[in-house]
């Protein structure tokens, strides 16, 4: 299969994979911004997540950009603005 090299379809891989993991680990991850410890608690996933997206897009996009770091942000945290949590 040939790697994805296109800033578009790559975003839309990571924020695929980035809700995947926000909709299987919803309890986690409320817990895990009430504690502040977000990235610790889900380390296993993320790391998961990081190699399939390195895994299916070119080496250029996967070390050049910050999309799946910015799809995490966007889709797991940000969308939990609700949740009473010290980090704001």
């Amino acid at each position: 299969m040939d790697k994805i090299n296109n800033i578009k379809k790559a975003t839309q891989l990571a924020r695929a994979i980035a809700s995947d993991i926000s909709i299987y680990n919803t309890d986690s991850i409320a817990e895990a911004l009430k504690q502040d410890n977000l990235f610790e608690a889900l380390a296993d996933e993320l790391e998961e997540g990081r190699s399939l997206f390195h895994a299916r897009v070119s080496a250029e996009i996967a070390q050049n950009t910050n999309i799946f770091e910015k799809a995490i942000i966007d889709i797991i945290v940000a969308s939990r603005a609700h949740v009473k949590t010290p980090i704001w």
